[in-house]
């Protein structure tokens, strides 16, 4: 009896904290928020990719730099 009571408890206490959720400070925002459009989704997905490359493309030329531009610059000056 005592592990159903439990679960009641732990049942009411998960309800009520969603029963708040749409009258906090992020209330406001969830009920403005809906589903985007394909090309929204489309776009934002562009967006990140390219951001991805460009990090991966800078961490990529950091290493190289690190890697091989102290031999690169030893070279021209000797």
């Amino acid at each position: 009896m005592a592990v159903i009571d439990k679960a009641w408890k732990v049942q009411r206490k998960m309800e009520d904290k969603i029963k708040h959720l749409g009258k906090g400070k992020y209330g406001r925002v969830l009920k403005m928020a809906r589903k985007p459009t394909s090309e929204e989704y489309m776009r934002t997905n562009q967006i990140v990719a390219f951001g991805i490359f460009l990090m991966g493309g800078l961490g990529f030329l950091i290493y190289w730099l690190f890697e091989y531009g102290a031999d690169l610059f030893t070279g021209l000056f000797r």
